[in-house]
């Protein structure tokens, strides 16, 4: 009965705890303990030191004397190696990663510190970690960084990029603690699930993942699918309907949504379209209809009216790059579907790049569910503590930050245009400026960024520009923008993860920055994401140091358009200067950001709904696959459906027969799998037709995904069977080319940028099944 009403109290506790309200006291009571170590293990040699962090392997389980043993022995190890004594604030992150939470700490506290003692923990205790980061740039230079404390703690530490051979990865995925940009780690997942031989795998069984800026990773990324692609041909869009499309004119040929998700013709722009064409019925389903150019001319139009350079991609060495919203910079190795892609591509009149077939892939939100164990590292955590709750339990341990945050966060100015809002901007800029103050402005995407800088010079204040165009300068920018006098423009590159330190990189200047305020940050417009708001005022008042932080916005900001634009009467702005200071104007802009945060949410749910059934249909199949890869489990299938054939293959191939097996039945596994991702896919996007008259989108899905992926595993025996039934047994074993075994000749891995279960398909689908119900009754 204890034991019950002391899970109850457990669930009671946990309905009724705030997010980001995990306990800290416990944590706070162990840090005297850790600071009486200090005096005993500075008398320590280093090989000493080293011999007293492998005891912690010895111990069968993890309890507080450990932590503080973790704690003292990585701040004693820290101060050696780094030359940095952890704060006590570094030490309670330290903890909260090592009991499993993602820990919040502000800019310039020291997470990548409180992540390695928490990784060299995790290894302590016998476990393999990866340390997830959000770039390869950040997994060499945090690996490299922290590799004298992991030395010292007797840890071993590798890291994974792409120039890195298997040989190499496998060695730095064998270290106790691996680093590795999220992508990477997904792409060698990919990479193993396509091998042969069982010596060919890189990775281990995972074990725990430390996550660097989760709430991006995991949740802004979640539903970001890594694919593996093989080789087919160029990807083909069809020329002559992009001429067409990029000549129509929105609100006469065509119309968008509100939230600029959906384009669709007008009947003005379909005659357009047949006529240009030289087709009877665009929507027709006869043979000389255009039905079958419909699929090119939506894509089309998606491209022209929904995608916009310098906003959504840019055009750099003749390639169409994509830019990530929530970070500002180049996606690299991300691309949209490939008809879209090549959509795109034919907009620009760019030649087409290679399209593959999709071998496999995984979505960031899977590739992490992988790991038993998970905890993050953060500035922005609480904002989105529900969903790290819904989508991963885990919860939210706020640290206090080492120095109080003595930055001043001015209220917004908002305005009634945009015009407004921009003037405002540059006469605040040059304000600013002349007190010599360094000055951040956080704008939107790259055109916004553009446009700013050439504001400031027509107003002779002189700026440097940093966007996705020029990542390639962004550490010297970073740098220097904490200098007196500097000016410094960007997208959302320097809202997270850059350290602006006050008088530039030396500190030289650093005293007269001080006495001046510290960096005044500026953001142009409130982001979809209140995180991100957050992110660009953590630029300044790192560590204490003094700054301070303002937002400008518009009721015609496309945040507010596309999220509540039925703004209330009699907001009106106070003079000629356009700014509005009516409180239901703040409110107006809190509710449009709210609005934004709760559709990206419904998104995130949808597209776990469905992916859920994929990735449990995808561990059964790689069940099967790794009895296959490690046993002889394809030898004997082969054996009992086609024994005449198999004993010529012994007879000729000897003990290599068992191996030709496996390579026959891996081959027909994942080509099975990727026919079933292409179903999977066709199903997806057409769910929302085929449920209109019958039960909701998602069950519909389930009803038809699964009894095909019943069928697979019969349907491979079958396949492997004849196979060998019909090769050609030589002494050199069987011709895989000639009996149809055929891998791609290359493969290549990338991200999608694609959204496939937006949340209008079901809010259609109530609308059209309500008008259903009206006119039957």
């Amino acid at each position: 009965m204890a034991a019950l009403m002391s899970r109850v109290g457990k669930r009671l506790r946990r309905i009724m705890q705030r997010p980001g309200s995990v306990e800290l006291s416990r944590y706070e009571a162990l840090l005297p303990a850790v600071e009486k170590r200090e005096p005993e293990l500075e008398k320590l040699s280093d090989a000493e030191l080293t011999e007293v962090a492998a005891k912690l392997r010895e111990k069968s389980a993890f309890g507080d004397d450990e932590l503080v043993e973790v704690c003292a022995l990585g701040r004693e190890s820290a101060r050696r190696a780094l030359g940095e004594r952890a704060f006590d604030v570094q030490l309670l992150g330290t903890m909260g990663l090592l009991t499993g939470h993602v820990v919040q700490m502000e800019t310039g506290e020291g997470k990548t510190l409180a992540g390695a003692l928490a990784a060299a923990g995790y290894a302590l205790q016998g476990k393999r970690v990866h340390v997830v980061t959000v770039n390869d740039y950040l997994a060499r230079r945090d690996a490299e960084w922290m590799k004298p404390l992991y030395d010292l703690l007797g840890v071993g530490v590798g890291w994974v990029e792409p120039p890195r051979s298997r040989d190499e990865r496998r060695e730095a995925y064998g270290q106790e603690v691996t680093y590795g940009a999220v992508s990477e780690i997904g792409f060698d997942v990919l990479r193993d699930r396509l091998v042969s031989r069982a010596e060919e795998l890189v990775q281990r069984d995972p074990e725990v993942a430390i996550v660097d800026e989760a709430d991006s990773v995991l949740v802004d990324e979640a539903r970001v699918p890594l694919v593996m692609a093989g080789s087919v041909d160029a990807a083909f869009a069809d020329e002559e309907v992009a001429n067409v499309v990029r000549r129509l004119r929105l609100g006469l040929h065509y119309e968008t949504d509100s939230d600029g998700r959906n384009a669709w013709l007008t009947a003005a722009g379909a005659s357009v379209v047949e006529k240009a064409l030289g087709i009877e019925d665009l929507y027709g389903e006869s043979a000389d209809s255009g039905s079958a150019r419909l699929a090119a001319v939506n894509v089309a139009l998606h491209a022209h009216a929904l995608l916009t350079r310098d906003v959504d991609y840019l055009v750099r060495d003749g390639k169409v790059q994509l830019i990530n919203a929530s970070r500002g910079r180049v996606a690299e190795l991300q691309r949209w579907p490939d008809g879209l892609q090549a959509a795109v591509e034919a907009k620009e009149q760019l030649p087409a790049t290679d399209r593959g077939e999709i071998l496999d892939s995984i979505t960031v939100q899977a590739l992490l569910a992988r790991y038993p164990q998970v905890a993050g590292m953060t500035g922005t955590a609480v904002a989105v503590a529900e969903q790290l709750r819904e989508f991963y339990q885990l919860e939210v341990a706020v640290i206090p930050p080492n120095t109080p945050n003595i930055r001043e966060d001015a209220e917004d100015r908002i305005f009634a245009s945009p015009s407004h809002k921009l003037r405002a901007i540059v006469d605040e800029i040059r304000e600013v400026h002349e007190t010599g103050r360094p000055i951040l402005v956080g704008t939107q995407d790259v055109a916004e960024s553009e446009e700013l800088a050439e504001k400031l010079a027509k107003a002779d204040l002189e700026c440097v520009v940093l966007n996705a165009r020029n990542d390639a300068e962004e550490a010297a920018i970073i740098a220097d923008a904490g200098t007196h006098g500097r000016v410094t423009v960007s997208t959302q590159m320097a809202g997270r993860g850059t350290d602006i330190r006050l008088g530039g990189a030396d500190g030289s200047d650093r005293e007269r920055v001080t006495e001046l305020g510290g960096l005044h940050v500026i953001g142009t417009a409130r982001y979809p994401s209140s995180r991100l708001d957050g992110q660009l005022r953590g630029r300044s008042g790192r560590q204490g140091d003094p700054g301070s932080a303002v937002f400008f916005a518009s009721l015609n900001d496309d945040l507010v358009l596309s999220n509540a634009p039925d703004v209330p009467d009699g907001i009106e702005a106070a003079d000629g200067t356009g700014e509005i200071t009516d409180a239901a104007a703040h409110r107006q802009i809190n509710h449009a950001q709210r609005v934004a945060e709760g559709v990206h949410l419904e998104i995130h749910r949808n597209t776990w709904r469905y992916t859920r059934l994929i990735e449990f249909q995808r561990a059964e199949l790689l069940k099967h696959r790794d009895e296959v890869l490690r046993t002889g489990l394809a030898a004997e299938k082969m054996k009992e459906a086609a024994p005449e054939k198999y004993e010529e293959l012994v007879e000729k191939v000897g003990d290599g027969a068992e191996q030709v097996c496996r390579e026959i039945m891996l081959y027909h596994l994942d080509e099975s799998w990727s026919e079933h991702l292409a179903f999977l896919t066709d199903v997806r996007e057409s769910i929302h037709l085929r449920a209109l008259a019958r039960e909701t989108p998602i069950d519909e899905f389930h009803r038809t995904a699964i009894p095909p992926f019943r069928e697979i595993v019969p349907k491979i025996e079958k396949k492997s069977a004849e196979t060998l039934t019909e090769a050609e047994i030589t002494e050199d074993g069987i011709d895989f080319a000639a009996s149809g075994v055929r891998r791609p000749n290359s493969t290549w891995t990338y991200l999608v940028h694609d959204n496939p279960f937006d949340s209008d398909f079901e809010s259609t689908l109530r609308r059209v099944r309500s008008m259903m119900k009206r006119k039957k009754s």
